[in-house]
C-alpha cells in the first residue's frame, strides 16, 4: 500500500459535511454540478459550499459540460475540473476542455464498460484520470466497486499520469482496494453516505481511521 494517500470527498451538499471533511483533513472536496445527479446542485450553491474550503482544493464535477459552462466554473473559483464523459467523446471536445482549464487542472473520467480499453486520446489532454465503476443507468455514485485489476494495469503502464480510484469505497474495502490497485489517490462518495448527498459522519470518520491505522500517511 502506498505510504502517502490523498483523499477527495465528493458529492458534498451540506455545510456540516464539508466542515467534517475539513476536520478529518481530506485533501480535496468535490461539488457536483450535473443537475440529473441526486447530488447535483446549482453553481451558486456549490460556490457557497466551496468557499468553506481552502483555495487549491475545490473540485467542480460535471458530465460533458460545454466549454462555456466549464469557463463559468473556472471563473467561480474552482481549482480542478472533473469531467465524466463517454469513452467515444471526440478528440476535438477533449481539446476544447483542456484549452479552457489546462491539462494540469483537467480530470477526465471516461465511462468505460468492463474490459473496454482506455482510448489513448484521453491521456493527451489531461494529467489526471479518474476511473469510476461503470453502470448503464448512472454516470457515477453507484456504490459498487470497479475493476481494480484494470486500474492497477493502467496506472502502471502510464505512471506519468495521476490516477484516481473511485467506486464504492468505504472503510470495509479501502485497504483491500489499495492493496489490489496500488492507488495513491482516492475518491470517496456513496460509500460514506446515509443517503445520496448526505454524508454519514460515522462512516467518514471510520474510513479515515482505517486508512491511518493501515499505515497510510494522509
Amino acid at each position: 500500500m502506498p505510504s502517502e494517500i490523498t483523499v477527495k470527498v465528493c458529492g458534498l451538499t451540506r455545510e456540516q459535511d464539508v466542515d467534517q471533511a475539513i476536520e478529518l483533513k481530506a485533501d480535496l472536496f468535490g461539488f457536483i454540478l450535473y443537475a440529473p445527479s441526486p447530488r447535483g446542485q446549482s453553481l451558486q450553491r456549490a460556490v457557497e459550499l466551496a468557499q468553506r474550503v481552502p483555495q487549491g482544493r475545490r473540485v467542480a464535477v460535471d458530465v460533458s459540460p460545454t466549454p462555456e459552462r466549464l469557463f463559468e466554473y473556472k471563473a467561480a473559483g474552482f481549482d480542478f475540473f472533473q469531467i465524466h464523459t463517454e469513452a467515444e467523446v471526440s478528440e476535438a471536445q477533449l481539446r476544447e476542455w483542456a484549452a479552457v482549464v489546462g491539462s494540469s487542472q483537467l480530470w477526465l473520467s471516461p465511462r468505460l464498460k468492463p474490459e473496454q480499453p482506455l482510448p489513448e486520446r484521453f491521456l493527451s489532454y489531461a494529467d489526471t484520470i479518474l476511473l469510476d465503476t461503470y453502470s448503464s443507468q448512472q454516470v457515477g455514485g453507484t456504490g459498487r466497486t470497479g475493476d481494480w485489476a484494470s486500474f492497477a494495469a493502467l496506472s502502471r503502464a502510464h505512471s506519468e499520469k495521476q490516477w484516481i480510484l473511485a467506486g464504492g469505497l468505504n472503510s470495509e474495502n479501502i485497504l483491500a482496494a489499495l492493496e489490489a490497485t496500488g492507488a495513491s489517490h482516492l475518491d470517496v462518495n456513496s460509500g460514506v453516505e446515509s443517503a445520496p448527498g448526505v454524508k454519514d459522519h460515522r462512516k467518514l470518520e471510520e474510513l479515515f481511521r482505517v486508512l491511518r491505522s493501515g499505515g497510510a500517511e494522509l
